[in-house]
């Protein structure tokens, strides 16, 4: 009794979550049962746990992707029993995942794999993927849907660059959980508009060596926040 009590409880967290909102996909995973192979990938975290994320995090097909600016966004996801391949579902569970990589098409395969043009796949760790299906299965459908994202620890700023070249990479911001701007001020300038490079990564063509840093950032949830001294001028 008490397991069928937990189980109705799941399934009902899920379906209140979610509401009408779900939409459908498909899910693969990679990695390792560790998830020690999810780590870097094309939004440059480098180690996730580092910039935290964790191993609870997912590679986007190039449709979800968005040329990077999907990148730490958070995801729900529940398989799906209603669809082929449902009977390899963990039915009741759903699971949260940060975006912190992309799947891109394979065209050595039909259509582009899982990951080919204008489908929606979530290539997940493995450890985030056996939360709601099977091992054995390799590939269920999913309902997903993109929810606000819980973060402790502070937003991180990894950079990297030369006299005339700062690149920056944005890591841990909650909420929505990627950015939409970002600027960068030194103690002798006034605010510096960044543009994405790739990925995470924002760049800054501005000779800012030997001064101290500031940030702000725009989300995609409209939030602006501004990081002040941040980075020291030695």
């Amino acid at each position: 009794m008490a397991k069928l009590l937990m189980l109705c409880t799941m399934v009902a967290a899920c379906l209140a979550l979610a509401a009408a909102d779900w939409s459908p996909g498909t899910a693969t995973f990679y990695g390792g049962a560790d998830g020690s192979g999810t780590m870097g990938g094309a939004c440059g975290y480098d180690n996730l746990y580092n910039a935290g994320y964790g191993v609870l995090n997912a590679a986007l097909s190039q449709t979800l992707f968005n040329d990077g600016a999907s990148c730490g966004q958070c995801y729900l996801i529940t398989c799906d029993g209603s669809r082929p391949g449902g009977e390899y579902c963990k039915l009741g569970n759903c699971i949260t995942v940060s975006a912190t990589n992309l799947c891109p098409p394979n065209f050595a395969l039909p259509n582009g794999g899982w990951c080919g043009p204008g489908r929606p796949h979530f290539d997940m760790s493995q450890p985030a993927w056996e939360h709601i299906g099977v091992y054995q299965a390799g590939v269920v459908p999913v309902l997903y849907q993109r929810v606000q994202c819980s973060r402790s620890g502070g937003v991180r700023f990894s950079m990297a660059g030369s006299n005339y070249f700062l690149l920056v990479n944005i890591q841990n911001l909650s909420d929505s959980g990627s950015v939409a701007a970002a600027w960068v001020k030194g103690d002798n300038t006034w605010w510096i508009q960044m543009s994405r490079n790739w990925g995470a990564n924002w760049q800054a063509l501005a000779g800012l060596v030997g001064q101290g840093l500031s940030f702000a950032v725009t989300s995609t949830g409209g939030q602006y926040i501004q990081f002040l001294n941040v980075v020291p001028a030695w």
